[in-house]
């Protein structure tokens, strides 16, 4: 009985293992059917395999197990096995429940090494980006010790800086006190050297100023100036014309004759100089107005477009006819006829002192002759003072002496251009000039600029003085003495005042030549009134005078070679001249 039940329990046993084994197939996967190392080690269980010898005690199943082998073919066998599981199916059901678990803690065990390597993925990028931050902290890290050692260096250096300065300081106050010292020792004796310097820099200015205030009045020792007084030279001729003025005024106050106005002064002698020595000129410029009746119309001279401008001065009769009732002897010269007007008036202008239609200026100059003589002995100058007559065709010329002094006097006579300084007059610059022409006049516009120097002129200014000197020169036909004229008239216009004094003399002589100079180079000196737009405001001229265009007193110089030529040695003599008589070598 002992042996069968044996083979029986070995039977039993293969059959629960292969269906056990059944089960796991069912259950697991194919890769988990045989160990591997990704897998736990499922141990076998002890119910479901029994080990081939056991000490213990047989179940109750087993007998009848063993029974049913013997009596029951394998078919009938494996009918009650599956019939014997459905009735206990707890332990297969306790199986399927291990396998699950198993599965489950497969899967706690793949989740919990996926989670493992998420975190140590997790742990290696922070642990990059800590190693950034602290190459970020580092390098921060590093500029701060660098910007602090910078600071730290700038302070340094700002502390030794300052501490020379404060050493500097010290040195320099220790100085300063001793010097202070020193300075109290010795200020009198700086304020003395100091008073010394100031002294010695004013007695050096005043010493220049008086080595070249003695150098003008050395150069003015050697201006040889008009023996006669001018100022009152010009005073006596005024007086004298005064008084023949009054004379012509009652004398001619029923004529046609031109009506003479109040003389005007004019020429080198009312500018305050004088060309001669002896002899002074006293020019007069005595305006006319046209008579009754009569009427003046100044007409360009076409022929005479040249660098003196010339005219002619038409008379013209004026209808009297609504006047006649005011004035008994008054008859029209245009409506009467002309015995009536010889016999009861007398003639017209046109018939003694015109030539055809225009005013003659030499028939004019004997005319004033004789007015002249013919007043004369009414005159209270005729008592003490003689008059002689000099010849001239273009003005009345005399002289009036008393044994002791004598004035020559040149009456000349102008219409004047509206209400301007300008005049046609009948002095003249050209030889050979027609009975009939009139050349424009500058000479009361000259007059004018002088005397507007003069009340702005310190009173000892020597713009005279040059003037005078140059007339010492000898003077050619290039350099005559309106040239010199016109070069300081230039000069005066541009140059302030004050800077024609005695110390500034040799300065302003120096000037002169050196403008002479440059205008024989030139070629070209304009004239001072006709187109100077920069003349005094007081000095009125006519709108062609002023803004027209100037002409060219050194024309001569630039038309022919040979006067050019001439010019420059003339030159070259007036400035030997000019040197001799500055250091005295005549």
């Amino acid at each position: 009985m002992g042996e069968p039940w044996v083979g029986h329990r070995a039977a039993t046993a293969a059959a629960a293992a292969a269906a056990a084994g059944a089960v796991r197939q069912a259950l697991l996967p194919a890769c988990c059917l045989w160990s591997c190392a990704s897998c736990a080690q499922i141990p076998e269980d002890p119910v479901l395999y029994p080990a081939t010898s056991s000490s213990l005690p047989p179940h109750p199943t087993h007998s009848l197990l063993s029974l049913l082998l013997q009596t029951m073919g394998p078919l009938v066998f494996l009918l009650m096995l599956l019939k014997s599981l459905t009735q206990y199916p707890q332990p297969v059901a306790e199986g399927l429940d291990e396998e699950t678990r198993l599965r489950m803690e497969v899967r706690e065990k793949h989740l919990e090494w996926e989670r493992l390597q998420l975190e140590q993925e997790v742990e290696q990028h922070s642990q990059k980006q800590v190693q950034l931050l602290q190459l970020l902290a580092v390098a921060v890290l590093l500029v701060y010790i660098v910007v602090l050692g910078f600071i730290g260096w700038q302070s340094f250096l700002r502390r030794e800086e300052d501490e020379e300065e404060n050493r500097g300081a010290n040195e320099e106050e220790a100085g300063n006190v001793a010097a202070n010292e020193e300075d109290n020792v010795g200020n009198e004796a700086v304020n003395e050297a100091e008073i010394a310097a100031n002294n010695a820099v004013a007695i050096a200015v005043q010493e220049e100023d008086d080595f070249d205030d003695r150098v003008g009045r050395v150069i003015m020792q050697r201006i040889q100036w008009p023996v006669q007084d001018l100022q009152r030279g010009c005073q006596w001729t005024m007086n004298l014309m005064d008084n023949y003025s009054l004379y012509f005024c009652h004398v001619l106050s029923n004529s046609f004759y031109p009506v003479l106005q109040r003389a005007i002064g004019v020429g080198s002698a009312f500018e305050g100089w004088s060309p001669r020595e002896q002899d002074v000129v006293y020019r007069m410029l005595i305006p006319m107005t046209p008579p009754r009746g009569h009427s003046f119309h100044l007409e360009l001279d076409s022929a005479g477009q040249r660098h003196v401008r010339n005219f002619r001065v038409r008379v013209q009769l004026e209808c009297t006819c609504t006047r006649e009732q005011q004035a008994e002897n008054m008859l029209c010269f245009l409506h009467h006829p002309e015995e009536e007007l010889r016999r009861n008036q007398g003639l017209s202008l046109l018939h003694t002192l015109c030539t055809g239609s225009y005013l003659d200026v030499q028939k004019t100059a004997r005319w004033f002759y004789q007015l002249v003589r013919a007043i004369w002995p009414a005159l209270p100058q005729s008592h003490n003072w003689h008059l002689v007559l000099l010849p001239s065709t273009r003005s009345c010329q005399f002289k009036v002496t008393n044994g002791r002094e004598s004035f020559r006097i040149e009456m000349l006579f102008g219409v004047r251009r509206d209400d301007s300084a300008v005049f046609v007059s009948s002095q003249t610059r050209e030889a050979h000039t027609a009975n009939t022409i009139w050349p424009e006049s500058y000479a009361v516009a000259e007059v004018e600029f002088f005397k507007h120097i003069a009340r702005q002129a310190p009173p000892d200014s020597l713009h005279l003085k040059c003037l005078q000197f140059f007339t010492r020169l000898p003077l050619g036909f290039g350099f005559s003495t309106y040239t010199m004229k016109t070069i300081v008239m230039h000069l005066l216009n541009v140059m302030p005042v004050s800077l024609w004094r005695r110390r500034d003399l040799l300065e302003r002589l120096q000037d002169i030549i050196d403008s002479l100079r440059l205008c024989v180079q030139a070629k070209r000196l304009n004239h001072f009134i006709v187109g100077n737009q920069r003349l005094p405001q007081d000095i009125h001229l006519p709108a062609d005078v002023q803004t027209g265009g100037t002409y060219n007193l050194l024309l001569r110089l630039a038309q022919e070679p040979d006067a050019h030529a001439q010019a420059i040695h003339e030159y070259q003599v007036l400035k030997k001249w000019y040197k001799r008589i500055l250091l005295a070598e005549d």
